[in-house]
């Protein structure tokens, strides 16, 4: 039996841009504004799943109560964490480590941040945590609120993507996509079912 999985970006922060993987941000009115307009059609959900941090949390509790649904707190599907580039932006990077920014475009799963977490790491801990709410929640349909990297890397293994392009997958601020997830001969998979923003 399979899992209907939605994926939901959390909105826009106070901190703005960049790295900000680890780093517990709020977010700001517009973010609730999107949040609550990508939700504002989709369903009906059975339980709702967040990452821990409250960019996500937050609005997945509010949603939660106001729908009278579970929810779920995974840190499975926190966000990738990026070491020492936490908090700064591609455009600072670019003047003191241009060439490893470089590097972690073209190759993420080959070059770490300093301090960082490496992407086959975060991609275990990502897939063990959908292992997880497959086997728990076979036949629902649930929503999950989590962040920009853990959707690149559901939706780039949904398309079949090749791992050099998984940075390629624009995934903005309050998008949402469906996944359809399974189970075959013991082996997870997942397809893109829809894609709404």
């Amino acid at each position: 039996m399979n899992l209907w999985l939605d994926l939901l970006r959390h909105g826009e922060t106070v901190a703005g841009g960049g790295f900000r993987g680890r780093l517990d941000d709020e977010l700001t009115a517009r973010g609730w504004q999107q949040l609550r307009q990508s939700v504002s059609n989709g369903g009906p959900w059975q339980r709702i799943v967040s990452s821990p941090l409250v960019r996500c949390a937050r609005f997945a509790r509010e949603l939660a109560e106001r729908q009278k649904l579970e929810l779920e707190i995974e840190p499975g599907f926190r966000e990738l964490d990026f070491g020492d580039w936490e908090g700064r932006t591609a455009a600072e990077l670019m003047v003191d480590q241009s060439v490893e920014l470089g590097r972690f475009w073209n190759d993420p799963y080959g070059f770490t941040p300093p301090g960082g977490e490496p992407l086959a790491a975060f991609e275990a801990r990502v897939l063990t945590a959908l292992e997880r709410l497959t086997d728990r929640c076979a036949g629902e349909r649930v929503l999950l609120v989590t962040h920009g990297g853990v959707m690149r890397l559901l939706l780039a293994e949904a398309r079949g993507l090749p791992r050099e392009r998984l940075l390629q997958v624009e995934v903005r601020h309050g998008d949402l996509f469906g996944l359809k997830v399974g189970f075959r001969d013991a082996t997870l998979w997942m397809e893109e079912a829809c894609s709404r923003s």
